[in-house]
């Protein structure tokens, strides 16, 4: 297969998989929505959605979360992780939110990305999943997958994200991102991989890839 014959097939085989795609994290809005990509920062989906609930009974809007403490928010997000930073970060952005943007979430990659604690990936997700912007933001799950198809070089995750974006159909962007990390974690995970489960990496995947799995499973 060429390359771009491989991009049909993922697309092709992603979109028979998952008609429907499920958000990873729960949310309501988009600010507990940029609230739960911060938190998911090393930390698993899982994870974030086990302890949003109680940050959010708390704190559901910029205007409540300035009123509690860093101490306070470090205390109820621990389980996720490098709470402290986070922690700094949620209290940082929801008083940046009330004081330059009326509490409302702009939808805006700049503007995002001034914020404390949010990076390029966060920002995109916003604007992918709250405001349906075109973009697509790479998690481990989608850098490991496009190498794995030859469909990146690998070396780091921002040319990852611009050979998806040359690759892939712009208004597709927002479903293939999320396809693609469930994709990655149902049948073509880092730990215990069965290439006999995962048709596309099987199909399409770059032959210094393909022969690694096999010699690690004989």
């Amino acid at each position: 297969m060429n390359k771009a014959e491989k991009v049909e097939f993922v697309m092709k085989t992603l979109e028979e998989l998952y008609p429907e795609i499920p958000i990873p994290l729960d949310h309501k809005d988009p600010y507990t929505l940029l609230i739960a990509v911060l938190l998911s920062a090393q930390s698993t989906d899982v994870r974030v959605n086990k302890t949003t609930p109680f940050l959010f009974a708390k704190a559901d809007n910029p205007y409540d979360m300035i009123k509690l403490t860093i101490d306070q928010i470090r205390e109820i997000i621990r389980p996720v992780g490098l709470s402290p930073q986070k922690a700094k970060g949620i209290h940082g952005l929801s008083q940046r939110l009330v004081d330059d943007y009326n509490g409302e979430v702009p939808a805006d990659f700049e503007a995002l990305e001034s914020f404390p604690a949010v990076g390029h990936k966060t920002a995109s997700v916003v604007m992918a999943q709250a405001f349906g912007v075109p973009a697509f933001p790479v998690d481990t799950h989608i850098h490991r997958l496009m190498y794995r198809w030859g469909l990146t070089n690998g070396k780091n995750v921002l040319q990852t994200e611009r050979d998806a974006k040359r690759l892939f159909p712009r208004e597709r962007w927002n479903d293939l991102h999320l396809q693609i990390i469930w994709y990655g974690r149902e049948y073509s995970p880092a730990r215990g991989w069965d290439l006999s489960k995962d048709k596309i990496t099987s199909t399409i995947g770059r032959k210094s890839v393909l022969n690694a799995q096999i010699k690690a499973s004989s």
